[in-house]
Parts: structure tokens; C-alpha cells; sequence
């Protein structure tokens, strides 16, 4: 017998590539599912609990229900990707699943879109590229980055690689994270001494930490969402925080949607607080056609694609499979006769 495996990530398995092949030639038993799965859909994978010793997952949900069901069997679930906000990670310990993810293969290519959306918004790209195609040379006035200040919200690996770039933008950066360590510290020091070279002195940029989430708002134009999801953020960008932002401020979220109180942005957005909102991400996903936030102007959402890129697919397949791998290989494997 061998091990059977529910791959639920759909963009593992739309990319071809190495990770692919590492998957196939290890002869388990592969199930294919296009996630993401709700709770219903990954109830009628699971049965009766004896299909499955491992899941190889993106951002399905695997609440507690879930990992009951699977639990007679299942031994492993592999993440795709970094966040672990949609497992129930209290459950899987108690019923001795294993968990793991992949740090560090996809913090590039979720910057890359930061700025992406960054320069949409600011210069109204796809309204004027669809202008275009209508036949409508209609100009709008964008804004420049240069000299202008981003607030960073999460100075993880991502939080890192956008202020790099935004420095290199000519950007001022000031940064809030929740902890702070002495390599955060010696990150910032590094970053001031890279862009004092005169090189940068038509727009030296700055990064400075603002010790509280209150000494971000006030002082940004533009402001990057990069926390990581708990019980205890949920709607993090609430009214509140939104009206302590200047009036015109530029937003951008490429982490979790319910960081985001959606409501609150809308309204924002519709009065002019905010001058734009950019989202990889929504809450819930997929998209829900009631979702405040859709049909406004200067809004611009992408369907969660911060890590799909051909490149970043293959590092975060590759290392899924062999987390998968390694944590199966002390486990033997499921016999069905004895089931």
C-alpha cells in the first residue's frame, strides 16, 4: 500500500514545473481538488475519514469539524504558501496532525504586486488602458511615489522586501510591527546607511519605526498592509484607524481580507478619505457579489494571486512536497484491508 494524498491548491496544479514531478515520483496516491475548499467540500473528500494520510493545501478550511473527520487517517497537512490562519492549529496539535508550511519562497513575488497595485492606483492604469481600447484618449493626472511616505503595517519578510523597494522609489518608510527585535533594529540601520549614498540624494529616503500603530496614520500617504492574521486583528483597519489616516491616502493590502473592516474602507473610499484601495484579498474568498468594496471607483482587487507566479510556484511546490515528504516518511502506510 502507499500513502494517498488530496492536492486542494490550484495553482500546484495548473503550473507544471519540478514541483510537479517531485510530487508524481514519489508514487503516492494523488487526489486532485480545486480549492479552495470550504468545509462542505472537503467533508465530501474526507467521507469517512479513511481516504486520506496527508492533504497538500492552499487556503482551505480546515476548521476543527474538518479535522475530526479526517483525523481516523489523515497525518499530515502540508500548507502551500506561508499563513496558517485557516487551520485550526489547536486542533490539529490535539489530534496529532501535523502542520507544515513554506516560509521565505514567496515574500518577492507578494512585493512585486504591492507595487503593482501601488502604481494602478495612483496612475490609474486600468482605467486608462481601458479608455484606450474604447477608442478614448482620456487623460487623468496620476501622482509620483518619489518623496512621498509609505507606512508599513508588519515588518515581516514581506514588510522588509516592500520598504527596500520603496526606498529605492525615493519613499520615506515608517514601519509598525507588533514585536520588535534587535535584527529588526539592524535591518532599519542597514537599510539608512544603503540609501544615504549620494546616488539617492535627489530623494533621500528615510525608515524610521513607529513604536505604536497610532504613529503610522497621520504621517503616510500611502499605506501596506503585511500582518500576519489572528483572533486577535480581525477588522485590524477598522473606522477608526481609517479616519486617523490623512485625507487622500493610498492603501494597499496584499495579506488577509479580514484585516480589513471592508465596510468601513468602502464608505472611506466613497467619501474620499481614501483616495484608493488596492487588495489581493477579501474576506470571505472567493468573492462574494455583496462584498461592499466591488463597482468602486479606485478600487482595485486581484483575485489572491500575490504568490502566483511561475516562478514562485515551483519554490513554494517544491517545498510543500518535500515537507510532505519528510513528515510522512517515519509513517507507515494505510493499509485498507485492515480498515
Amino acid at each position: 500500500m502507499t500513502f494517498s494524498v488530496l492536492v486542494s491548491t490550484s495553482s500546484f496544479i495548473d503550473t507544471p514545473g519540478a514541483h510537479v514531478k517531485k510530487l508524481m515520483d514519489t508514487g503516492y496516491e494523488i487526489v486532485k481538488a480545486r480549492g479552495p475548499l470550504n468545509q462542505d467540500q472537503l467533508l465530501s473528500y474526507i467521507g469517512d475519514g479513511k481516504k486520506f494520510d496527508a492533504f497538500l493545501c492552499g487556503e482551505d478550511d480546515f476548521n476543527s469539524k474538518v479535522l475530526q473527520a479526517a483525523a481516523p487517517r489523515v497525518k499530515v497537512i502540508s500548507k502551500y504558501g506561508v499563513g496558517l490562519d485557516k487551520i485550526d492549529l489547536t486542533e490539529a496539535e490535539k489530534l496529532g496532525i501535523r502542520v507544515t508550511n513554506t516560509p521565505g519562497v514567496n515574500h518577492t513575488t507578494v512585493t512585486e504586486l504591492t507595487f503593482g497595485l501601488l502604481l494602478s492606483l495612483t496612475r490609474y492604469i486600468p482605467e486608462q488602458n481601458a479608455n484606450v481600447h474604447k477608442g478614448e484618449w482620456r487623460r487623468q493626472t496620476g501622482r509620483e511615489l518619489a518623496g512621498k511616505t509609505l507606512g508599513i503595517l508588519g515588518f515581516g519578510r514581506v514588510g522588509k522586501e516592500v520598504a527596500k523597494r520603496a526606498m529605492a522609489f525615493g519613499m520615506n518608510v515608517r514601519v509598525f510591527n507588533t514585536s520588535w527585535s534587535p535584527q529588526h533594529a539592524a535591518f532599519l540601520d542597514e537599510l539608512s546607511q544603503v540609501f544615504a549614498h549620494p546616488l539617492f540624494s535627489e530623494y533621500p529616503p528615510q525608515i524610521v519605526r513607529a513604536p505604536r500603530d497610532e504613529d503610522i496614520f497621520p504621517h503616510v500617504d500611502f499605506l501596506s498592509v503585511h500582518m500576519s492574521l489572528t483572533r486577535d486583528n480581525q477588522c485590524f483597519l477598522n473606522r477608526r484607524r481609517l479616519m486617523m489616516c490623512r485625507r487622500g491616502v493610498y492603501i494597499v493590502n496584499v495579506s488577509r481580507g479580514a484585516l480589513i473592516d471592508q465596510r468601513a474602507m468602502a464608505d472611506c473610499v466613497k467619501s474620499g478619505h481614501v483616495a484608493g484601495y488596492g487588495a489581493d484579498v477579501l474576506d470571505p474568498e472567493p468573492v462574494q457579489l455583496d462584498n461592499p468594496l466591488l463597482g468602486l471607483h479606485n478600487v482595485h482587487l486581484t483575485p489572491h494571486v500575490g504568490s502566483r507566479t511561475h516562478e514562485s510556484v515551483v519554490r513554494q511546490g517544491t517545498a510543500a512536497v518535500d515537507n510532505l515528504i519528510n513528515a510522512l516518511k517515519s509513517c507507515a502506510p494505510h493499509s485498507t484491508a485492515a480498515a
